[in-house]
């Protein structure tokens, strides 16, 4: 399956989503269900709190994460006790205590439910990846996204991700594919060529650092900061995250004739889409594959559906 094999080739990969609801828990319980007799060599946790049984705001029912036998999962005391799986604990603590508790590092010995509650921050994703890998012979971590936040989407946490979009992000289409496309486009921005330059910049922090021609922006990068760069200036930022701005002001320094550059690029494996919105209605799946393979050039699932892959 070349979606599975694509992902298990890698060492962490985010599931992103683009809105609330967009179908993410969808994804990742896929994926799970199909890494098959590879489970053992595979890890899941998450940035914030995710696999709830009912969304706390819109009080709909919500997929539940489900945990296949021999995967490793990484979540809070408070959510280990209240899991439906029969588990081994194979560590306690090996990041920083959260108001639910420690987290516990435990492998599943059925299959089961669980509510996933990994590190708020990239900083502490980013090692408690590196304990994974490192201590327990996992070949792929999963990271499943809180809300709609991109930051675990970050090549400094984790090496490629999945972009996962639909109705919950808009019932137009075009609207959808304008939207998904402003994300996916930032993804793809290129990196900076100079070596030298790459790695003198990425020990520098939040702090702005300029050249001959160049300016480098370590923290957010604003629509106002956008509209006064004048178009000869190469702006450089880390990745792709560190942009806040609208997609009119984004397109339109582009068009003036700036440049981005980070300092690592993003890889994107696939776009995943959700064609039914949490208030009821349902968008045409083959079609918004279609759209989207269009704009993107990049396979297209609809993982409810077998054999939704758009060459």
């Amino acid at each position: 399956m070349l979606f599975i094999d694509d992902i298990l080739k890698r060492r962490s990969v985010a599931i992103v989503g683009l809105a609330k609801n967009a179908g993410k828990t969808e994804v990742l319980n896929y994926v799970l269900r199909n890494v098959g007799d590879r489970a053992r060599w595979v890890a899941v946790t998450s940035i914030g709190v995710d696999g709830e049984a009912t969304d706390r705001v819109t009080r709909t029912p919500k997929p539940e994460i489900t945990i296949p036998q021999g995967v490793i999962f990484v979540t809070s005391e408070v959510h280990f006790r209240a899991r439906r799986l029969v588990a081994e604990v194979l560590d306690v603590g090996q990041t920083r205590a959260t108001a639910l508790g420690r987290q516990v590092t435990a492998r599943a010995l059925s299959t089961g439910q669980v509510m996933l509650s990994g590190p708020s921050d990239t900083a502490s994703l980013a090692r408690l990846i590196d304990c994974l890998t490192d201590g327990y012979d996992v070949g792929t971590v999963l990271v499943d996204g809180a809300l709609s936040r991109l930051s675990h989407g970050s090549p400094v946490v984790t090496e490629a991700m999945i972009l996962v979009t639909g109705a919950a992000v808009s019932a137009s289409i075009p609207k959808l594919v304008r939207e998904t496309k402003y994300v996916y486009d930032r993804t793809q921005l290129p990196e900076l060529e100079d070596v030298a330059l790459r790695e003198r910049l990425s020990a520098e922090t939040e702090r702005e650092v300029s050249g001959d021609g160049w300016i480098y922006i370590g923290g957010a990068v604003g629509e106002q900061m956008l509209g006064a760069l004048k178009p000869d200036t190469e702006l450089i930022i880390r990745d792709f995250t560190r942009i806040f701005a609208a997609p009119d002001v984004y397109y339109s320094y582009l068009a003036r004739g700036g440049q981005i550059r980070v300092l690592r690029r993003s890889e994107v494996l696939a776009v995943c889409v959700n064609p039914t919105s949490p208030e009821g209605y349902r968008l045409d799946s083959a079609l918004l594959r279609e759209q989207l393979h269009e704009a993107l050039l990049v396979p297209i699932y609809d993982v409810r559906e077998c054999n939704s892959e758009m060459l």
